[in-house]
């Protein structure tokens, strides 16, 4: 495998760099010497000078000329008035990196710490340790043996990858604070999370996130904010630089079947019948970035088998191809899904399993963080004054009716955050003057206590929800059964559809359960359609139509 190259930040030592007359090779120079060494290839050198020390740069540069002819330097002068004031220096570094383009997926970094002053030193140390140069401390030290070089040759001395003890340095302390306090309300979305539990999970995976590129598995409810909270941490590591390429979401659930292999990882032209150009593939499409898989347990055991490959050694070949091809991702993966369970039964493989579970972060449902609802209301009042330009707002009264039903035992909220961000919306749209009052609230209570009704109310149930009006679960036509038919194949995913595609499944499944075989149903079910065509394939209508949820005739009729 190739050398990646390696690039050196380092001040110019405007005391242990000095020398211009000839004698100066004979003492110990850091710089110079920093690109003396055999076993320490420096591609390119960013000297950065302090104001006034031009002159002193320009001869440090051409003796690196003279020595390491290989090394590209460029020079970058440092707008700093007091090299003691802690404030100045740090931030004219940060602002340094801030504005360089680093590329860690292509390159090395040091940062040199031997030159300068101490505020300078510390000030490289903790722009290291916070990711903003992503790179590792190098020390230079003079020669312990005392040996001369030869005539027109630097002392090169010795160089160490160090770490420091900055325990003493509290006074600076509170800029790592900061940052993780910022960090970890981007993971949190900006809202104010009270959850102990939820709030120690955050603390967590702010650390995994930035000290690993290990994958990591997200598992919670639909709803929970397995999505939202994985955009979070690819935003993460885009701003701290530990990824440069894009997002890539892939709902596993949607290429279930032939297509899901291409998807993936790609096809070359005339792979299969109709590949008329080729394809890259969600792998690729993610190299040097983040790859998020949610609805993982979906994916086949053929999928997963390339997906563990491409995990470990971030090579695969895609469909119909003769050689690999790579892609260096991270991986975060989502599900709702029970994975040791179907790992126990066959349907997820074990090794996959293994390596996804060094990192895994289960998220709680919101009837499990009653005391997040009052932040995440205000959170969805303020995205809906956005969206709409308009203030929406919620009287005192109706914001008190309203906390005291959504945390109350009884709130099971089955679709976790959807139902929350849908009940607001559907108060704020029915108010008068963008002002949300008791009335709405105890209107969207009743919506929602009929929703959340057992199934065993049976006709009580499906009553009180067509009074209701608009809410997310099918209409008292449906019948209880089917229903529950519904529910049973879908699990979770069924909180995830419209009204009228709950009801149109819950009438194929009914018809299903009634029929012999695939296309006697399909008979049933198009038959209208079918009397008007010389030719009909409904079982291939069917069969199409029940792969939309990801279900087969086996499905339907187990």
């Amino acid at each position: 495998m190739p050398r990646r190259p390696l690039v050196v930040f380092g001040l110019l030592g405007t005391t242990l760099d000095a020398g211009a007359g000839p004698r100066r090779w004979e003492r110990w120079r850091p710089t110079v010497a920093l690109c003396s060494h055999d076993d320490l290839v420096v591609d390119r050198l960013e000297l950065l000078v302090p104001r006034g020390q031009q002159a002193l740069a320009r001869i440090v540069v051409a003796d690196l000329a003279q020595i390491a002819p290989e090394t590209v330097v460029r020079v970058h002068e440092l707008a700093i008035t007091d090299p003691w004031d802690l404030e100045e220096t740090y931030g004219a570094l940060y602002d340094l990196f801030r504005g360089y383009d680093l590329a860690p997926e292509r390159e090395d970094y040091l940062a040199h710490i031997t030159t300068g002053t101490h505020i300078a030193q510390i000030s490289l140390f903790l722009l290291v340790e916070a990711r903003h140069l992503p790179g590792r401390l190098l020390q230079t030290a003079p020669p312990r043996d005392g040996k001369r070089p030869r005539a027109g040759q630097p002392v090169a001395g010795e160089v160490a990858i160090i770490d420091l003890d900055l325990a003493r340095y509290d006074k600076i302390a509170a800029r790592f604070a900061r940052e993780h306090k910022d960090a970890a309300s981007l993971l949190k979305g900006g809202i104010a999370t009270r959850n102990p539990a939820f709030n120690r999970l955050v603390d967590e995976l702010e650390q995994v996130a930035l000290g690993s590129r290990d994958p990591i598995l997200l598992l919670g409810p639909t709803g929970a904010g397995k999505s939202q909270l994985a955009r979070r941490v690819y935003q993460l590591k885009k701003a701290r630089r530990q990824v440069e390429g894009p997002l890539v979401e892939v709902n596993c659930a949607t290429i279930r079947g032939d297509g899901a292999m291409s998807a993936l990882f790609g096809h070359v032209k005339g792979a299969y019948t109709g590949a008329a150009t080729g394809r890259a593939g969600f792998l690729r499409a993610a190299d040097r970035g983040v790859l998020f898989l949610d609805e993982l347990g979906e994916l086949g055991l053929a999928e997963q088998a390339m997906l563990l490959r491409a995990i470990e050694d971030h090579r695969f070949v895609p469909v119909g191809a003769d050689a690999e091809v790579a892609s260096d991702f991270v991986l975060l993966a989502g599900t709702n899904r029970d994975l040791p369970a179907l790992a126990a039964r066959g349907e997820f493989r074990a090794d996959l399993l293994a390596r996804l579970d060094l990192w895994t972060f289960r998220l709680p449902g919101l009837a499990a963080r009653p005391e997040d609802i009052a932040p995440n209301l205000d959170h969805e009042l303020e995205a809906i004054s956005a969206a709409r330009g308009v203030h929406v707002t919620m009287t005192r009264e109706a914001k008190d009716a309203f906390l005291g039903f959504a945390t109350a035992p009884a709130a099971t909220w089955p679709g976790n955050f959807r139902d929350l961000t849908a009940a607001v919306r559907r108060m704020a749209t029915l108010a008068t003057g963008a002002r949300i009052a008791v009335a709405d609230v105890e209107r969207e209570r009743a919506r929602l206590a009929a929703a959340w009704a057992p199934a065993a109310d049976g006709p009580a149930r499906g009553a009180a929800r067509a009074g209701g009006g608009g809410g997310p679960h099918p209409p008292a036509a449906a019948a209880p059964g089917e229903l529950d038919r519904v529910d049973r194949l879908l699990g979770p995913r069924a909180a995830d559809l419209d009204l009228v595609d709950r009801a149109q499944l819950a009438v194929v499944l009914a018809v299903a359960a009634e029929s012999a075989s695939l296309s006697d149903a399909g008979r049933r079910l198009y038959a209208a359609s079918r009397a008007r065509k010389t030719t009909a394939n409904d079982a291939d209508r069917l069969r199409k139509y029940l792969a939309r949820w990801s279900l087969t005739w086996a499905d339907v009729r187990g």
